[in-house]
């Protein structure tokens, strides 16, 4: 996989056993419901795995604990990978995944509040996230507590007004307690978001953001990214991250045709799992 880094340099990237292993968990569910949104949460995996792994703070079987960081998926229809993140992490049992859409399950096509443990807002309909997430952070910053509040937008999302609405809130409420993280993969379901967004990190900084940009699909980048927020003392803090839709598996990278899918072939079940083998 290449991708371009804010540098503007292709970088390889080789997707070690763990980004196979979730990538695997988000296929099974897809599979076990025969549609989903599998570009828009392979784009996201290592950008998850870094912020459960090493920057928020929870607790899985309190989801509810009042000093837990808050994450929210603006981006709801990526929310495959946030179910196998959650799962993983012991939010819900591994099962559940294999109920993802099914009337039995609590998983469904967008994630939701109140039904899915470790989910924190409703999402879905896109750029309503920060806006919530500005909510969460005054509030905190109100009450003189020091959770913080994370926000994963998709560069597609970043064309709604409210997005921009919400960012000036932040910044003239002082919020370094919000970070926003893009999902840069620099695609839409009508074509390239480069013509709309660029010059995207400009944007932000005027906007009164510390920005930083990153490889998204880079562990280690991210991790030192993340590591490090807030970017600036008394500013909110935007990530973008340059991303591939579909990332991990050859014939769903940039390719729309794996934006949202249904009706999958056991053919194409058995190429994406073989694509992510580990052995």
């Amino acid at each position: 996989m290449t991708i371009a880094t804010s540098s503007g340099s292709p970088e390889i990237v080789q997707l070690d056993r763990r980004s196979k292993l979730l990538r695997q968990m988000i296929v099974r569910a897809f599979l076990a419901a025969r549609r989903g949104h599998i570009g828009a949460a392979f784009s996201i995996v290592e950008i998850l795995r870094v912020l459960y792994d090493h920057v928020l703070h929870y607790d899985p079987k309190n989801s509810r604990w009042p000093d837990r960081d808050r994450f929210i998926l603006s981006k709801g229809h990526g929310c495959l990978a946030l179910y196998a993140i959650l799962a993983e992490k012991g939010f819900f049992p591994e099962s559940d995944l294999t109920k993802f859409c099914a009337p039995d399950g609590i998983l469904g096509g967008h994630p939701e509040y109140g039904k899915v443990p470790g989910v924190e807002a409703s999402t879905g309909s896109l750029g309503h996230g920060l806006s919530l997430g500005v909510g969460f952070a005054l509030a905190a910053k109100l009450d003189g507590r020091r959770h913080r509040v994370f926000v994963l937008l998709g560069d597609g999302e970043c064309a709604e007004g409210t997005i921009w609405e919400a960012a000036m809130c932040a910044a003239r409420d002082k919020l370094d307690q919000l970070t926003v993280l893009v999902d840069y993969n620099k695609q839409q379901t009508y074509g390239p978001t480069t013509d709309i967004l660029e010059p995207f990190a400009e944007k932000w900084k005027a906007f009164g953001f510390a920005v930083q940009e990153v490889d998204g699909h880079n562990v280690s980048a991210l991790k030192k990214v993340l590591e490090a927020v807030p970017l600036a003392s008394q500013k909110p803090s935007a990530i973008i991250c340059h991303t591939v839709k579909g990332a991990g598996v050859e014939f769903t990278e940039r390719n729309l045709h794996w934006h949202h899918r249904t009706k999958v072939s056991e053919a194409e079940a058995a190429s994406l799992l073989g694509a992510l083998a580990t052995d």
